[in-house]
Protein backbone atom coordinates (compact mmCIF):
# COMPACT_ATOMS: atom_id res chain seq x y z
CA UNK A 1 0.00 0.00 0.00
CA UNK A 2 1.21 3.47 -0.94
CA UNK A 3 2.35 5.50 2.14
CA UNK A 4 0.39 8.67 2.95
CA UNK A 5 2.30 11.90 2.26
CA UNK A 6 2.42 13.91 5.48
CA UNK A 7 3.63 17.19 6.96
CA UNK A 8 5.59 16.80 10.21
CA UNK A 9 5.29 19.56 12.84
CA UNK A 10 7.12 20.06 16.11
CA UNK A 11 5.08 22.17 18.54
CA UNK A 12 7.36 23.06 21.45
CA UNK A 13 5.76 24.61 24.53
CA UNK A 14 7.56 25.37 27.78
CA UNK A 15 5.78 22.43 29.43
CA UNK A 16 4.65 20.06 26.67
CA UNK A 17 6.69 19.03 23.65
CA UNK A 18 4.46 17.76 20.84
CA UNK A 19 5.01 16.22 17.44
CA UNK A 20 2.31 15.74 14.79
CA UNK A 21 1.91 14.29 11.37
CA UNK A 22 -0.81 15.89 9.21
CA UNK A 23 -2.21 14.47 5.97
CA UNK A 24 -2.79 16.52 2.79
CA UNK A 25 -5.99 17.98 4.30
CA UNK A 26 -4.01 18.93 7.44
CA UNK A 27 -5.86 16.34 9.54
CA UNK A 28 -3.84 14.83 12.36
CA UNK A 29 -2.82 11.22 11.68
CA UNK A 30 -0.07 10.71 14.27
CA UNK A 31 1.10 12.42 17.46
CA UNK A 32 3.70 12.20 20.20
CA UNK A 33 3.55 14.10 23.52
CA UNK A 34 6.59 14.45 25.73
CA UNK A 35 7.90 16.38 28.72
CA UNK A 36 11.52 17.22 29.43
CA UNK A 37 13.00 17.88 32.84
CA UNK A 38 14.54 21.30 33.41
CA UNK A 39 18.23 21.59 34.14
CA UNK A 40 20.13 24.49 35.73
CA UNK A 41 22.08 27.20 33.94
CA UNK A 42 25.49 28.35 35.21
CA UNK A 43 23.74 30.68 37.69
CA UNK A 44 21.83 27.77 39.25
CA UNK A 45 18.48 28.78 37.69
CA UNK A 46 16.02 26.48 35.91
CA UNK A 47 16.22 26.32 32.15
CA UNK A 48 15.31 24.10 29.23
CA UNK A 49 18.05 21.63 28.27
CA UNK A 50 18.88 22.52 24.68
CA UNK A 51 20.84 19.24 24.41
CA UNK A 52 17.87 17.13 25.58
CA UNK A 53 15.47 19.06 23.32
CA UNK A 54 17.78 18.69 20.30
CA UNK A 55 18.15 14.96 20.94
CA UNK A 56 14.40 14.44 21.38
CA UNK A 57 13.55 16.38 18.20
CA UNK A 58 16.03 14.43 16.06
CA UNK A 59 15.07 11.06 17.54
CA UNK A 60 11.32 11.72 17.23
CA UNK A 61 11.62 12.65 13.57
CA UNK A 62 13.84 9.62 12.93
CA UNK A 63 11.17 7.33 14.42
CA UNK A 64 8.42 8.99 12.32
CA UNK A 65 10.48 8.59 9.15
CA UNK A 66 10.74 4.86 9.87
CA UNK A 67 6.93 4.43 9.91
CA UNK A 68 6.06 2.56 6.70
CA UNK A 69 2.51 3.99 6.45
CA UNK A 70 3.74 7.60 6.19
CA UNK A 71 6.03 9.56 3.90
CA UNK A 72 7.19 12.84 5.42
CA UNK A 73 7.45 15.43 2.65
CA UNK A 74 7.33 18.65 4.69
CA UNK A 75 8.63 19.67 8.11
CA UNK A 76 8.13 22.79 10.23
CA UNK A 77 8.40 24.04 13.80
CA UNK A 78 6.49 26.28 16.17
CA UNK A 79 7.79 27.14 19.64
CA UNK A 80 7.44 29.57 22.50
CA UNK A 81 9.23 32.88 22.01
CA UNK A 82 11.59 35.13 24.00
CA UNK A 83 14.26 32.43 23.77
CA UNK A 84 17.55 32.41 21.88
CA UNK A 85 19.91 29.58 21.07
CA UNK A 86 23.46 30.90 20.66
CA UNK A 87 25.65 28.84 18.33
CA UNK A 88 29.30 28.85 17.25
CA UNK A 89 30.57 28.54 13.68
CA UNK A 90 30.08 24.77 13.80
CA UNK A 91 26.45 25.20 14.82
CA UNK A 92 26.94 24.00 18.41
CA UNK A 93 25.23 25.84 21.30
CA UNK A 94 27.69 27.87 23.37
CA UNK A 95 25.29 28.89 26.15
CA UNK A 96 22.26 27.49 27.95
CA UNK A 97 18.75 28.15 26.65
CA UNK A 98 18.17 30.82 29.31
CA UNK A 99 14.71 30.93 30.87
CA UNK A 100 12.79 34.11 30.00
CA UNK A 101 11.61 34.27 33.63
CA UNK A 102 15.21 34.74 34.81
CA UNK A 103 15.75 38.00 36.65
CA UNK A 104 17.38 40.73 34.57
CA UNK A 105 20.10 42.55 36.58
CA UNK A 106 18.93 46.03 37.57
CA UNK A 107 22.30 47.67 36.88
CA UNK A 108 22.51 46.31 33.32
CA UNK A 109 18.90 47.31 32.66
CA UNK A 110 19.60 50.83 33.96
CA UNK A 111 22.72 50.98 31.77
CA UNK A 112 20.72 49.91 28.70
CA UNK A 113 17.91 52.45 29.19
CA UNK A 114 20.41 55.21 30.03
CA UNK A 115 21.84 54.67 26.53
CA UNK A 116 18.70 53.90 24.55
CA UNK A 117 15.73 55.04 26.64
CA UNK A 118 13.86 56.54 28.28
CA UNK A 119 12.00 53.28 28.96
CA UNK A 120 8.58 54.28 27.64
CA UNK A 121 9.98 55.88 24.48
CA UNK A 122 11.97 52.73 23.75
CA UNK A 123 8.94 50.54 24.53
CA UNK A 124 6.78 52.51 22.11
CA UNK A 125 9.38 52.40 19.34
CA UNK A 126 9.83 48.63 19.69
CA UNK A 127 6.19 47.79 20.65
CA UNK A 128 7.68 45.94 23.61
CA UNK A 129 6.59 46.59 27.19
CA UNK A 130 9.62 46.65 29.50
CA UNK A 131 9.77 42.98 30.49
CA UNK A 132 13.43 42.25 31.30
CA UNK A 133 14.44 38.82 29.95
CA UNK A 134 11.10 38.55 28.12
CA UNK A 135 12.48 41.28 25.84
CA UNK A 136 14.71 38.63 24.29
CA UNK A 137 16.81 41.18 22.40
CA UNK A 138 17.95 42.50 25.77
CA UNK A 139 19.22 39.01 26.60
CA UNK A 140 21.92 39.65 23.98
CA UNK A 141 22.86 42.95 25.63
CA UNK A 142 22.95 41.19 29.01
CA UNK A 143 25.25 38.48 27.64
CA UNK A 144 27.56 41.07 26.07
CA UNK A 145 28.08 42.92 29.35
CA UNK A 146 27.78 40.20 32.02
CA UNK A 147 29.14 37.13 30.23
CA UNK A 148 31.60 38.51 27.64
CA UNK A 149 33.48 35.19 27.43
CA UNK A 150 30.26 33.48 26.23
CA UNK A 151 29.28 36.40 24.00
CA UNK A 152 32.64 36.23 22.17
CA UNK A 153 31.94 32.60 21.19
CA UNK A 154 28.60 33.43 19.50
CA UNK A 155 28.58 33.19 15.73
CA UNK A 156 24.78 33.43 15.41
CA UNK A 157 21.91 33.89 17.85
CA UNK A 158 18.81 32.06 16.62
CA UNK A 159 15.26 32.37 17.91
CA UNK A 160 14.17 28.94 19.15
CA UNK A 161 11.93 28.04 16.15
CA UNK A 162 14.75 28.90 13.75
CA UNK A 163 17.28 26.88 15.77
CA UNK A 164 15.13 23.76 15.36
CA UNK A 165 14.91 24.44 11.63
CA UNK A 166 18.69 24.98 11.53
CA UNK A 167 19.21 21.47 12.96
CA UNK A 168 17.88 20.04 9.71
CA UNK A 169 18.80 22.69 7.13
CA UNK A 170 22.09 24.12 8.37
CA UNK A 171 20.66 27.53 7.37
CA UNK A 172 20.85 30.25 10.02
CA UNK A 173 17.92 32.62 9.42
CA UNK A 174 15.43 34.80 11.27
CA UNK A 175 11.80 35.59 10.41
CA UNK A 176 9.22 38.23 11.30
CA UNK A 177 7.00 36.43 13.82
CA UNK A 178 9.97 35.63 16.08
CA UNK A 179 11.58 39.08 15.72
CA UNK A 180 8.25 40.80 16.38
CA UNK A 181 7.21 39.28 19.71
CA UNK A 182 8.22 41.82 22.40
CA UNK A 183 11.92 41.31 21.66
CA UNK A 184 12.93 44.98 21.86
CA UNK A 185 14.79 44.39 18.58
CA UNK A 186 12.43 45.85 15.96
CA UNK A 187 11.60 49.48 15.27
CA UNK A 188 7.97 49.20 14.15
CA UNK A 189 7.87 52.67 12.57
CA UNK A 190 11.01 52.06 10.49
CA UNK A 191 10.26 48.42 9.68
CA UNK A 192 13.84 47.46 10.54
CA UNK A 193 16.02 46.60 13.51
CA UNK A 194 16.12 49.36 16.14
CA UNK A 195 19.24 51.53 16.06
CA UNK A 196 20.53 50.07 19.36
CA UNK A 197 21.01 46.69 17.65
CA UNK A 198 23.55 48.15 15.22
CA UNK A 199 25.10 50.48 17.81
CA UNK A 200 25.97 47.45 19.98
CA UNK A 201 27.11 45.27 17.08
CA UNK A 202 24.30 42.82 17.82
CA UNK A 203 23.28 42.87 14.13
CA UNK A 204 26.49 40.95 13.35
CA UNK A 205 25.24 37.85 15.21
CA UNK A 206 21.63 38.08 14.01
CA UNK A 207 21.05 36.06 10.83
CA UNK A 208 19.42 37.26 7.62
CA UNK A 209 15.66 37.89 7.84
CA UNK A 210 13.55 35.74 5.50
CA UNK A 211 9.83 35.44 4.91
CA UNK A 212 8.07 33.09 7.36
CA UNK A 213 6.86 30.97 4.44
CA UNK A 214 10.44 30.21 3.33
CA UNK A 215 11.43 26.55 3.13
CA UNK A 216 14.52 24.60 2.06
CA UNK A 217 14.82 21.25 0.27
CA UNK A 218 16.88 19.01 2.55
CA UNK A 219 17.64 15.35 3.22
CA UNK A 220 17.60 13.86 6.72
CA UNK A 221 18.21 10.20 7.44
CA UNK A 222 18.07 9.51 3.66
CA UNK A 223 14.63 11.17 3.36
CA UNK A 224 14.14 14.24 1.18
CA UNK A 225 11.73 16.87 2.45
CA UNK A 226 10.91 20.56 2.37
CA UNK A 227 11.87 22.16 5.71
CA UNK A 228 10.29 25.41 6.93
CA UNK A 229 12.05 28.10 8.96
CA UNK A 230 9.69 27.87 11.95
CA UNK A 231 7.15 30.28 13.40
CA UNK A 232 6.44 31.85 16.80
CA UNK A 233 3.61 29.94 18.52
CA UNK A 234 1.14 32.79 19.12
CA UNK A 235 1.42 33.94 15.52
CA UNK A 236 1.06 30.35 14.34
CA UNK A 237 -2.10 29.88 16.41
CA UNK A 238 -3.75 32.74 14.52
CA UNK A 239 -3.28 31.35 11.01
CA UNK A 240 -6.05 28.69 10.95
CA UNK A 241 -8.59 31.36 11.96
CA UNK A 242 -7.44 33.87 9.36
CA UNK A 243 -8.00 31.35 6.59
CA UNK A 244 -11.42 30.20 7.82
CA UNK A 245 -12.97 33.63 8.56
CA UNK A 246 -14.21 36.40 6.30
CA UNK A 247 -15.51 38.62 9.14
CA UNK A 248 -13.31 40.41 11.73
CA UNK A 249 -12.61 38.32 14.85
CA UNK A 250 -10.27 38.16 17.83
CA UNK A 251 -8.49 35.15 19.28
CA UNK A 252 -7.74 34.36 22.90
CA UNK A 253 -4.93 31.83 22.72
CA UNK A 254 -4.47 30.27 26.14
CA UNK A 255 -1.70 28.30 27.79
CA UNK A 256 0.98 29.53 30.19
CA UNK A 257 0.05 32.95 28.83
CA UNK A 258 -3.35 34.10 27.59
CA UNK A 259 -2.61 36.05 24.44
CA UNK A 260 -5.44 38.25 23.14
CA UNK A 261 -4.89 38.81 19.42
CA UNK A 262 -6.84 41.14 17.14
CA UNK A 263 -5.49 40.85 13.58
CA UNK A 264 -7.79 43.71 12.54
CA UNK A 265 -6.28 46.23 14.95
CA UNK A 266 -2.91 47.74 13.97
CA UNK A 267 -3.48 51.07 15.74
CA UNK A 268 -0.44 52.68 17.32
CA UNK A 269 0.25 51.70 20.90
CA UNK A 270 -0.41 54.21 23.63
CA UNK A 271 1.74 54.44 26.74
CA UNK A 272 -1.28 53.42 28.80
CA UNK A 273 -1.68 50.23 26.72
CA UNK A 274 2.01 49.42 27.02
CA UNK A 275 1.79 49.71 30.80
CA UNK A 276 -0.93 47.05 30.70
CA UNK A 277 1.20 44.60 28.71
CA UNK A 278 -0.29 45.42 25.34
CA UNK A 279 2.04 45.32 22.35
CA UNK A 280 2.40 44.54 18.67
CA UNK A 281 3.45 41.29 17.08
CA UNK A 282 4.60 41.07 13.49
CA UNK A 283 2.51 38.95 11.14
CA UNK A 284 4.26 36.50 8.83
CA UNK A 285 4.30 39.31 6.25
CA UNK A 286 5.90 41.75 8.72
CA UNK A 287 2.66 43.69 9.45
CA UNK A 288 1.86 44.90 13.03
CA UNK A 289 -0.91 43.03 14.91
CA UNK A 290 -2.15 44.29 18.28
CA UNK A 291 -2.03 41.81 21.14
CA UNK A 292 -2.21 41.84 24.93
CA UNK A 293 -0.85 39.30 27.38
CA UNK A 294 -1.89 37.93 30.75
CA UNK A 295 0.02 35.29 32.73
CA UNK A 296 -3.13 33.32 33.60
CA UNK A 297 -1.90 29.78 32.92
CA UNK A 298 0.92 30.07 35.41
CA UNK A 299 -1.37 31.86 37.89
CA UNK A 300 -3.97 29.08 37.58
CA UNK A 301 -1.28 26.42 38.07
CA UNK A 302 -0.02 27.97 41.30
CA UNK A 303 -3.46 28.69 42.75
CA UNK A 304 -4.88 25.26 41.91
CA UNK A 305 -1.99 23.62 43.78
CA UNK A 306 -2.81 25.75 46.83
CA UNK A 307 -6.50 24.84 46.53
CA UNK A 308 -5.78 21.10 46.32
CA UNK A 309 -3.50 21.31 49.36
CA UNK A 310 -5.98 23.36 51.40
CA UNK A 311 -8.98 21.15 50.62
CA UNK A 312 -6.93 17.91 50.54
CA UNK A 313 -8.11 16.90 47.09
CA UNK A 314 -6.55 14.87 44.30
CA UNK A 315 -4.93 16.69 41.40
CA UNK A 316 -7.24 17.13 38.42
CA UNK A 317 -10.38 17.54 40.55
CA UNK A 318 -11.35 20.88 39.00
CA UNK A 319 -11.44 19.34 35.51
CA UNK A 320 -14.59 17.39 36.40
CA UNK A 321 -16.51 20.53 37.35
CA UNK A 322 -19.28 21.86 35.08
CA UNK A 323 -20.47 25.46 35.01
CA UNK A 324 -23.28 26.09 37.49
CA UNK A 325 -24.99 29.46 37.56
CA UNK A 326 -25.55 29.32 41.33
CA UNK A 327 -21.80 29.01 41.91
CA UNK A 328 -21.17 31.98 39.64
CA UNK A 329 -23.93 34.09 41.23
CA UNK A 330 -22.52 33.36 44.68
CA UNK A 331 -19.00 34.36 43.61
CA UNK A 332 -20.33 37.51 41.96
CA UNK A 333 -22.37 38.49 45.01
CA UNK A 334 -19.27 38.97 47.17
CA UNK A 335 -18.60 42.66 47.73
CA UNK A 336 -14.92 42.09 48.56
CA UNK A 337 -12.10 40.34 46.72
CA UNK A 338 -11.09 36.92 48.07
CA UNK A 339 -7.86 36.04 46.24
CA UNK A 340 -4.32 37.32 46.36
CA UNK A 341 -2.61 36.64 43.04
CA UNK A 342 0.89 35.27 42.80
CA UNK A 343 1.84 36.79 39.42
CA UNK A 344 -1.02 38.93 38.15
CA UNK A 345 -1.25 42.61 39.03
CA UNK A 346 -4.92 43.68 38.90
CA UNK A 347 -3.98 47.19 40.06
CA UNK A 348 -2.52 47.87 36.59
CA UNK A 349 -6.10 47.70 35.26
CA UNK A 350 -7.54 49.70 38.16
CA UNK A 351 -8.90 46.48 39.74
CA UNK A 352 -8.34 45.57 43.39
CA UNK A 353 -7.31 42.25 44.92
CA UNK A 354 -7.37 40.80 48.43
CA UNK A 355 -4.46 41.54 50.76
CA UNK A 356 -4.30 37.79 51.27
CA UNK A 357 -6.38 34.84 50.10
CA UNK A 358 -9.47 34.34 52.27
CA UNK A 359 -8.94 30.62 52.99
CA UNK A 360 -11.23 30.60 56.04
CA UNK A 361 -14.09 32.20 54.13
CA UNK A 362 -14.50 29.42 51.55
CA UNK A 363 -17.22 26.84 52.17
CA UNK A 364 -15.58 24.25 49.93
CA UNK A 365 -13.35 23.81 46.87
CA UNK A 366 -16.12 24.80 44.46
CA UNK A 367 -16.80 28.03 46.33
CA UNK A 368 -13.10 28.94 46.22
CA UNK A 369 -12.61 27.91 42.60
CA UNK A 370 -15.62 29.90 41.34
CA UNK A 371 -14.34 32.97 43.20
CA UNK A 372 -10.88 32.51 41.72
CA UNK A 373 -12.14 32.15 38.13
CA UNK A 374 -14.53 35.08 38.63
CA UNK A 375 -11.63 37.32 39.66
CA UNK A 376 -9.39 35.86 36.95
CA UNK A 377 -11.93 36.48 34.16
CA UNK A 378 -12.39 40.04 35.38
CA UNK A 379 -8.72 40.60 34.56
CA UNK A 380 -9.04 38.67 31.31
CA UNK A 381 -11.83 40.98 30.12
CA UNK A 382 -9.69 44.02 30.99
CA UNK A 383 -6.79 42.58 28.99
CA UNK A 384 -9.03 41.63 26.04
CA UNK A 385 -10.59 45.09 25.91
CA UNK A 386 -7.16 46.56 25.07
CA UNK A 387 -7.22 44.86 21.66
CA UNK A 388 -10.99 44.74 21.03
CA UNK A 389 -11.35 48.52 21.12
CA UNK A 390 -10.10 49.12 17.60
CA UNK A 391 -11.65 50.97 14.69
CA UNK A 392 -12.93 47.68 13.22
CA UNK A 393 -15.73 46.22 15.39
CA UNK A 394 -15.18 42.60 16.40
CA UNK A 395 -18.27 40.49 17.03
CA UNK A 396 -16.62 37.09 17.42
CA UNK A 397 -14.01 35.77 19.84
CA UNK A 398 -12.37 32.36 19.57
CA UNK A 399 -10.80 30.70 22.60
CA UNK A 400 -8.23 28.01 21.99
CA UNK A 401 -5.57 26.25 24.06
CA UNK A 402 -5.94 24.88 27.58
CA UNK A 403 -8.68 27.18 28.90
CA UNK A 404 -11.09 26.39 26.07
CA UNK A 405 -11.80 23.11 27.89
CA UNK A 406 -12.67 24.93 31.13
CA UNK A 407 -16.47 25.55 31.03
CA UNK A 408 -16.41 27.77 34.13
CA UNK A 409 -13.83 30.11 32.58
CA UNK A 410 -15.64 30.17 29.21
CA UNK A 411 -19.15 30.76 30.59
CA UNK A 412 -17.98 33.57 32.88
CA UNK A 413 -16.31 35.26 29.90
CA UNK A 414 -19.53 34.88 27.88
CA UNK A 415 -21.45 36.64 30.61
CA UNK A 416 -18.89 39.44 30.88
CA UNK A 417 -18.67 40.05 27.11
CA UNK A 418 -22.37 40.13 26.13
CA UNK A 419 -21.89 41.81 22.74
CA UNK A 420 -19.46 39.21 21.46
CA UNK A 421 -20.14 35.65 20.28
CA UNK A 422 -17.60 33.36 21.95
CA UNK A 423 -16.64 30.10 20.29
CA UNK A 424 -14.37 27.48 21.77
CA UNK A 425 -12.51 25.54 19.15
CA UNK A 426 -10.99 22.11 19.05
CA UNK A 427 -7.90 23.66 17.51
CA UNK A 428 -6.00 22.20 20.45
CA UNK A 429 -3.73 21.78 17.45
CA UNK A 430 -4.00 25.49 16.58
CA UNK A 431 -0.31 26.30 16.80
CA UNK A 432 0.80 23.08 15.08
CA UNK A 433 -1.84 23.51 12.38
CA UNK A 434 -0.68 27.07 11.70
CA UNK A 435 2.91 25.88 11.25
CA UNK A 436 1.60 23.22 8.86
CA UNK A 437 -0.29 25.82 6.84
CA UNK A 438 2.84 27.97 6.53
CA UNK A 439 4.70 25.20 4.66
CA UNK A 440 1.65 24.12 2.67
CA UNK A 441 0.69 27.61 1.49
Amino acid sequence: MEPIKVTAIFDIGKTNKKFFLFDKDLKEVYKVYHRLEYIEDEDGEDCESIQALTQWVKQTLKEALALPQFLVVKLNFTTYGASFVHIDQLGNPVAPLYNYLKKYPDDILAQFYAKYGPVEKFSQETSSPALGMLNSGLQLYWLKYTKPEIFKKIHRSLHLPQYLSFLFTGKAVSEYTSIGCHTGLWDFAKGDYHHWVKAEGIDKILPVVVDTTTSFAKTFDRHSMSVGVGVHDSSSALLPYLTSNTEPFALLSTGTWAISINPFNDAQLTLNELRKDCLHFLSKEGRPIKISRLFIGEEHKVQIEKLYTHFQLEKGYYKALCFEKEGYDKARSKTHKRFRFEYLKPEVFGISQANETDWKGFADFEDAYYSFIHELTELQVASLSLVLNGSTPVKKLYIDGGFNANPIFVEMLRDKLPGIAIETTDFALGTALGAGMVVNG
